[in-house]
């Protein structure tokens, strides 16, 4: 039997790869996080949502799916920085079951549209197809897919796939389902969204958006319940302070 290797042996490799220029794919660099700037999701998720990874969102019913695709807006809101652009997947079906994007809606809600590139694809398989050569993209913030129904076609095979694209280009990728898949896969974080009351504004108008997220799979920490608000003047997130 041939002998183990040196105990730095590893760590040396380790540094040397390290090294690498971080475009060739090849970099070991402490991994990226984006803070939600909630104490206690930022808390649960180990300082933030990893990047680099797959993440899940799916509406806690059919007439839920607006706050899910607005919760997947808003974080794609908070990572179009640096002249990073977002990208929204859809096929043909899911668009036509829950509606295109809206500029001047997207534009009041804080998403800054000349950054948002809609790619539309007529099966599931081309959008999970877009989905993983667009995270392996730099040059792409974030990438969310949508899938009409459950999206069964991204099990776990292929969302393993896409956990390793989103690996290599360092991009945050959402799966957005039109309902939850009951069965596993390799998303690191899986969110059910619903919508919650807002608080009114001081003249008894419309308040901010305000979102009930319930995290259900967590690889990095526990799992819990959330209600939280979006503030599209200042595109962050705020807890909530007031009883639901």
């Amino acid at each position: 039997m041939a002998s183990a290797a040196p105990r730095g042996a590893l760590g040396h490799l380790r540094q040397a790869l390290a090294t690498i220029d971080k475009d060739k794919g090849f970099s070991l660099a402490e991994e990226e996080l984006q803070p939600l700037g909630l104490p206690a999701v930022d808390a649960a998720l180990g300082g933030g949502l990893a990047c680099g990874a797959l993440h899940e969102l799916a509406p806690t019913a059919p007439a839920e799916f607006g706050a899910a695709a607005g919760f997947a807006l808003a974080l794609a809101t908070m990572r179009m920085t640096g002249g990073r652009s977002a990208l929204l997947i859809q096929t043909d079906f899911a668009a036509l079951e829950a509606g295109a994007p809206y500029g001047p809606g997207l534009d009041g809600f804080g998403l800054p549209m000349e950054r948002l590139i809609v790619l539309r694809v007529p099966r599931p398989v081309d959008a999970l197809w877009a989905c993983e050569e667009a995270l392996k993209s730099r040059g792409v913030a974030i990438v969310i897919a949508e899938l009409p129904e459950a999206g069964e076609v991204a099990d776990f095979t292929a969302t393993r796939r896409l956990t390793l694209a989103a690996r290599a280009g360092g991009g945050l990728g959402l799966l957005l389902r039109h309902r939850p898949l009951p069965i596993a896969t390799a998303a690191t974080t899986r969110w059910q969204v619903a919508a919650a009351p807002s608080t009114p504004d001081r003249f008894g108008g419309l308040g901010r958006t305000a979102f009930d997220l319930s995290l259900n799979r967590n690889r990095r920490g526990r799992c819990g319940r959330f209600i939280v608000h979006w503030d599209h003047h200042e595109r962050v997130f705020l807890p909530q302070t007031l009883s639901v």
